[in-house]
């Protein structure tokens, strides 16, 4: 926790991770730092905050930031002047428009900008440059859902709210691992659960932490979500359950749906044979839905990032609509999102197939665009989607790119491609807050300094569609500067200075708040032309705010319910799905199937969750999970070593060998990358097939294989600064209290050990060396503190990475404690908390098994005795999963032991 001092107010702002939006609270120390707790005022969140929101503090550094304009000059990067830095981009980005045209440049922005420079970057790109060849890792997120939206509802529009939560009596998890996911969204949900007694309905391959409080829970075959809903939609045609007046008054196509949803999955039997399911679990999920009115249909990543994700959507919409249960409390499809921004980014038209404002490449559309901006050389066509644009870089179409504030090199699917084509750019612009990640390390021409979380001012909105401010708290370091000012630089220098002649984000949102609300007679949902003329002062303190805020009319919270609909007859559509099947096909040489997705603590790539040591301190190595009956047939050993290989690249992860991944299916996580791991690059594995209307790309069923890999010693490493490690490890890094550990297993020599450590070790240095044993323990001291300590041994004799950690956090040491560090075990008497589990309070396995023995066999217990479980709530399975393995202790052990 940061000091606080009492002469600096609390700062209202909102959380930089996931779609949710939470309020955050963050006061200042005037150190750098601040003490971060949740916004009880924030209607998302009411003052809740998941693990990631509460260790925020720990991630306000300057360390490796990015503090000044940079070019590269003769190989090298070179620092320069703001001014020179500009004039450069501008003038290479001149000379290409000159001689390629507009569509030889392209930008690729990030779902965490905020809505003030997502919108300049939008403009700039799409109404003077002239190309649309603008696209964001919102692409990779939640496109299927835009798309899906769109064809249904005639506009990217999210009917419900979050009160829908917690009023339905039916919640539908859809590839949605709320859990760990959005676990504030999921707690008030299960809040729902316990005092109205809401049921939930879990749709996954993978058994996930959803779904331990799941009703039930389905685990689907891959890519057969559209054949489930289609069998709902006719269970629900045949039962008498559809609402008839709605369907006629508000919809249109219905007829061709149904159809087509018998010819895919025409009854109970037919659903269950397409998804893997039985028939008794199939035929109870259908009753469910339809003798429950209050439905909500949540869906995330595993039902959008999908080669059919837009297909998938469709088909869960059309059963809302074919009942009704859709803008009305407690009853809609709901889409949860991944990104901070990615509604912002969309409301923008940060799409590379969508206009600002939510409207379209239509000649209407582009008119009143054009109007607006007073843009005549506005783009006229869709630009490139996310894939398509680095297969253009690859294919040298494209010859300029500005990437600003996401990691391409890590997150877009066959990532080695990804490299290849950006080092083929003339122009390469990166706005980034860090010296190094994987995009900024392949080689940008131009660096410039972006403002981070904490000194940048603007909105975003959340997947409820509520704009919130997120707020300034930290003064800039170095030269950084907002994206906004650097895109209106570079316009003004571009000879379009008079239309971004912005001086604050304050500025940019009241013109943004206008486009939305111009020549709109409600046509359009978005609308917020009542906040386009607020004052600096009135956005400086503007409250979360819902929209629709037409200028004139109060805003509302749910769409849809008595129809209004945003097609040129108000009316939605139905839309038959294809036949659901996946794009690729599993061999003999690929037999099984690649998953990817998040894990609790982490976030994207790590730039700012890895600088964590709480939420590094859970799940610390790169892993792959596998069904037990898999593991046995492809020899994997759980905490042993497999290398997965795809068509496109290979990895080597740590394998977690559990029940409750699918036979036939793996699952990776996408977070580590070439900054914090040697063999750990998801993104390399996962193919580019992408889903034919959104562009999103398949990134659940990639098919691979597995393979057992053999490595003769473990580790690890804990150091004060970073450290460039042996050549030939298999390694990851993980922030620790006081510094960083690294996490090995080696084929090498012993015996380099002790000539690594030697290089950079102080002159107080202990040692314990049995070569013959295949053991090296060392330590190096400054002042009676661990500089830098090393222990290596065969198998899990290395030494307890828990203990040691316990140990170099501590100020110093004294004489007993350094004899037993070298044992690398807790002293006689003193337990090791163990692995962590709950990242909130910093509670460890070994701590929670030791509460359960003694007693404390309900989550209530164990976060009575220790916290654990009691902020966000997402350690709760897991915890408990260890009371039903943990033995209670016979009466009177306790007292007599």
């Amino acid at each position: 926790m940061n000091a606080v001092n009492p002469n600096l107010r609390a700062v209202r702002t909102t959380c930089p991770y996931c779609g949710v939006g939470c309020g955050v609270l963050a006061k200042p120390d005037g150190q750098g730092g601040a003490a971060i707790a949740g916004d009880p005022a924030h209607p998302a969140n009411l003052g809740r905050l998941c693990s990631k929101g509460s260790a925020l503090g720990e991630t306000l550094t300057q360390d490796g930031r990015l503090l000044y304009p940079m070019i590269r000059c003769k190989g090298v990067m070179e620092r320069v002047a703001w001014s020179d830095a500009l004039d450069h981009v501008a003038h290479r980005l001149k000379h290409i428009i000159a001689r390629d045209g507009a569509d030889a440049v392209a930008f690729y922005l990030s779902g965490q900008m905020l809505t003030e420079d997502y919108y300049v970057a939008n403009k700039l790109m799409k109404g003077f440059i002239g190309s649309a060849n603008v696209d964001t890792n919102s692409r990779l997120c939640m496109a299927s859902s835009v798309a899906g939206h769109r064809r249904a509802f005639g506009a990217d529009t999210v009917p419900g709210a979050y009160e829908d939560l917690e009023l339905a009596d039916l919640l539908v998890f859809v590839g949605s691992n709320a859990a760990w996911c959005h676990p504030v969204l999921y707690q008030r949900m299960l809040a729902n659960k316990q005092s109205r007694g809401a049921k939930f309905v879990v749709i996954d391959p993978r058994r996930t932490d959803t779904s331990s409080e799941a009703d039930l829970f389905l685990g689907v075959k891959p890519g057969t979500d559209t054949a489930l809903f289609s069998g709902l939609l006719v269970h629900l045609a045949d039962h008498g359950a559809l609402d008839r007046d709605y369907i006629e008054r508000h919809t249109s196509g219905f007829d061709d749906a149904l159809a087509r949803a018998r010819s895919i999955a025409g009854s109970i039997g037919a659903t269950a044979l397409a998804t893997g399911l039985s028939e008794p679990d199939v035929a109870a999920f259908f009753k469910l839905f339809r003798d429950t009115p209050r439905v909500v249909t949540l869906y995330s990543q595993g039902v959008n990032q999908s080669a059919q994700g837009t297909d998938k959507v469709n088909a869960i919409i059309n059963c809302h609509l074919a009942t009704g249960r859709i803008g009305k409390p407690g009853a809609s499809p709901f889409s949860l999102t991944g990104q901070p921004n990615a509604m912002g980014g969309r409301e923008v038209g940060g799409l590379a197939n969508q206009l600002a404002a939510h409207m379209a490449f239509t000649p209407p559309d582009i008119d009143r665009v054009r109007r607006f901006w007073k843009a005549p050389d506005i783009a006229t066509h869709e630009g490139l989607k996310a894939v398509a644009m680095f297969e253009a870089i690859a294919r040298g179409e494209i010859k300029a790119l500005w990437v600003i504030g996401t990691n391409p090199a890590v997150s877009l699917p066959d990532a080695d491609l990804v490299r290849s084509a950006l080092k083929k750019l003339e122009l390469f612009v990166v706005s980034e807050n860090v010296r190094s990640n994987d995009t900024v390390n392949t080689g940008p021409h131009v660096l410039l300094p972006a403002q981070a979380w904490g000194e940048k001012s603007g909105t975003v909105t959340n997947s409820e569609r509520r704009i919130s401010r997120q707020r300034a708290f930290l003064d800039a370091p170095g030269e950084a500067k907002p994206d906004w000012w650097m895109l209106s630089e570079v316009a003004r220098r571009l000879g379009f200075g008079a239309a971004f002649n912005y001086s604050s984000a304050a500025d940019v949102f009241r013109e943004h708040a206008a486009l939305s609300a111009f020549e709109n007679d409600g046509a359009r949902d978005f609308d917020i032309g009542a906040l386009r003329s607020l004052s600096d002062d009135d956005y400086d303190a503007l409250a979360p705010v819902q929209w629709p805020a037409p200028e004139g009319t109060p805003p509302w919270s749910r769409f849809f319910a008595d129809g209004g609909f945003f097609t040129n007859d108000r009316k939605a559509r139905f839309v038959a799905p294809e036949v659901p099947a996946l794009r690729t096909e599993t061999t003999p040489a690929r037999p099984l199937r690649l998953n990817t997705g998040r894990i609790r603590d982490q976030w994207h790539t790590m730039t700012r969750t890895g600088l964590s040591p709480r939420l590094g301190a859970h799940l610390p190595e790169p892993f792959v999970e596998v069904h037990p009956d898999d593991a046995l047939k492809y020899g994997l050993v759980h905490d042993g070593f497999a290398r997965i290989t795809t068509d496109h690249g290979q990895c080597i992860l740590k394998v977690v060998v559990s029940e409750r991944q699918q036979r036939g299916m793996l699952f990776a996580p996408i977070h580590w990358n070439e900054t914090n791991a040697s063999h750990a690059r998801v993104g390399a594995l996962v193919g580019s097939t992408t889903d034919p209307f959104s562009g999103q790309p398949e990134s659940k069923a990639t098919p691979a294989a597995v393979a057992p890999y053999e490595y003769v010693f473990r580790g690890f490493v804990l150091s004060r600064t970073e450290l460039a490690l042996p050549q030939h490890l298999w390694w990851a890094r993980a922030a620790v209290a006081g510094g960083f550990g690294y996490l090995f297993a080696d084929n090498g020599d012993l015996a380099r050990w002790p000539a690594w450590l030697t290089a950079r070790a102080s002159e107080d240095l202990a040692e314990y060396m049995d070569f013959g044993g295949g053991v090296y323990r060392a330590a190096s001291f400054t002042g009676g503190r661990i500089e830098t300590c090393v222990f290596v041994g065969p198998a899990h004799d290395a030494g307890d990475w828990n203990v040691v950690k316990e140990m170099f956090a501590a100020a110093s040491l004294d004489d007993e404690q350094r004899r037993m560090l070298l044992s690398g075990r807790a002293p006689e008497g003193a337990a090791s908390g163990g692995p962590i589990v709950c990242a909130c309070f910093g509670v460890g396995r070994n701590t929670i098994c030791d509460a359960i023995a003694a007693g404390a066999r309900t989550p209530a217990a164990l976060g009575a005795a220790l916290k654990a479980g009691t902020n966000c709530g997402s350690c709760i399975p897991e915890m408990k999963r260890l009371i039903a393995q943990v033995p209670a202790q016979p009466p009177g052990l306790a007292a007599t032991g």
